[in-house]
């Protein structure tokens, strides 16, 4: 079954850890993971690694993607550096398009505007509190919280993340995609039957 592909926002200072359970699984499920940049030009992550983009994002566009991924970064609260993605996150959910947004994305999507009439959730409720958004009263204190095609998740919840996404995408659902999250989120080594069973 042929299938969009998914983009991956990267930009210097990207938390990568946040999206590496999301990326593989995905990758494994069929889905080609998009790099795309600021430019075409290489970013550098917080743990050094060096990432060459796919595309750059004026060329990301919602009707050629199942889902935009915005992982967290220094920079989401450094300045304005990273607002395009927003901006862009915006047009895909606009188009109907999922976006999923962890640790300092959300609050990017938070001074965007996004969370404003949405339920979400990220590290704390005072971090988005301080970008001045008017979405205090749909913080949810979760692990991770889906609101029709917008997915958030703190900085602690890459697995939680990743289980929203999977759910979304119809990537794994019911008993296997609870005994993926029970492996990898709580080392349940029951688990592992259950998806070795139902061959993933």
């Amino acid at each position: 079954m042929s299938r969009k592909p998914v983009h991956l926002a990267v930009y210097d200072t990207l938390a990568d850890w946040e999206t590496g359970h999301t990326t593989a699984y995905l990758a494994r499920a069929g889905y080609e993971i998009r790099a795309v940049g600021p430019t075409r030009e290489p970013v550098r992550s917080i743990g050094g690694l060096r990432v060459q983009p796919d595309l750059a994002l004026d060329d990301a566009r919602p009707e050629d993607s199942s889902l935009l991924i915005l992982p967290g970064a220094d920079l989401w609260d450094a300045g304005d550096e990273l607002a395009p993605f927003a901006r862009r996150a915006r047009a895909f959910l606009d188009a109907g398009v999922p976006v999923a947004a962890i640790c300092g994305a959300t609050a990017g999507l938070a001074r965007e505007g996004l969370l404003d009439g949405r339920d979400h959730t990220s590290a704390i409720s005072f971090y988005l509190a301080a970008t001045g958004y008017q979405g205090g009263e749909r913080y949810v204190d979760a692990d991770a919280v889906t609101d029709g095609n917008l997915i958030t998740a703190g900085p602690t919840e890459p697995v939680a993340f990743a289980r929203e996404v999977f759910r979304l995408l119809g990537v794994y659902e019911g008993e296997v995609l609870d005994a993926w999250y029970r492996l990898f989120h709580d080392s349940d080594a029951q688990a592992y039957a259950v998806l070795e069973k139902a061959g993933r």
